[in-house]
Parts: C-alpha cells; sequence; structure tokens
C-alpha cells in the first residue's frame, strides 16, 4: 500500500517523524510536502497534492496529512472526487475504527495542536490495519456520497 503524506507548518515536525515510522512498519512513503518549516505556508497546497494522489488510486492508496486543527485539511482533500478523509483530534481510538468500517476512510487527517505523536502513530496503526468489510448499507452510503446527484430528499 502507498501512503501519501502532506502537512503544513503545523504539522511539518510530525508529518517527518511519522514518515520514519510507516517506513519502519514496511510502507511506500510518498512525502507530498511542505519540505521545510514555513510559517507562511498554505495547508491547501499540500492537501489537493494528497488527495489527487490517493484519488488516482483509490485500491491501492491512502492519505495522512497533519495541520493545525486537521478540519481545514480534511475539507481540502474531501473536494477531490472518491476521498473521503476522517478527522483526528484526540478522543476515543473507536472513531479510528469506524472511520474505516462504516466509512473507508481513505485519508486521515490530525489535528497537531490536539494530538500527541504518540497519538498518531497508534491512530495510524489502527487506520492501516482495519479493512473496510464492504457492509451493502455501507457501500450505498459511500455510492451516494461520489454521486454528482447527491441531493436532499428531506425539504426544512
Amino acid at each position: 500500500m502507498k501512503i501519501y503524506l502532506g502537512a503544513d507548518h503545523a504539522g511539518f515536525e510530525y508529518k517527518e517523524k511519522l514518515k520514519v515510522f510507516l517506513k519502519e512498519l514496511g510502507f511506500s512513503v510518498f512525502d507530498e510536502g511542505a519540505f521545510a518549516y514555513d510559517e507562511d505556508d498554505d495547508y491547501p497546497d499540500f492537501m489537493k497534492i494528497v488527495a489527487k494522489q490517493v484519488a488516482g488510486d483509490l485500491d491501492n492508496a491512502r492519505g495522512i496529512v497533519i495541520g493545525g486543527s486537521g478540519q481545514g485539511e480534511a475539507m481540502a482533500c474531501n473536494r477531490e472526487k472518491g476521498v473521503r478523509a476522517a478527522v483526528f483530534y484526540g478522543g476515543p481510538f473507536e472513531i479510528i475504527t469506524l472511520s474505516r468500517v462504516h466509512n473507508n476512510a481513505n485519508v486521515l487527517s490530525f489535528g497537531a495542536r490536539f494530538v500527541s505523536l504518540d497519538q498518531i502513530k497508534e491512530a495510524v496503526k489502527i487506520w492501516l490495519t482495519t479493512e473496510f468489510p464492504g457492509e451493502e448499507r455501507h457501500v450505498r452510503r459511500l455510492k451516494k456520497l461520489d454521486s454528482e446527484e447527491l441531493k436532499a430528499e428531506t425539504e426544512f
């Protein structure tokens, strides 16, 4: 499996350490930037690259992105069709498992200001070893997410 990494200045240090960790676990790791600490960089520049890489190889690629909150990073990734980014900024690790089992998340976004490197490593191990079982109801919902015709059926 290919793992694409992206981070802005807030996540740069964690990305560099995570890159080594993932290689030690035997994954093919591709660093999509930032390549140096720059407090003026903009997270969408790196997240878009990661998202495009994952979308281009949905069966064999996943992405991990790290920013200050993880929220904007996930939003940037989720603009790419086929990408499903989940956010983790602490809390129970069960949310990581559910992101795979229910949503087949293929990008994991971290808020570096809210989690430690140890939490990131633990979450990544869980996320990378949790398979999507493909239950019909979850597959149906994911197809709706990717549909160009996704429309609300409920009027408010």
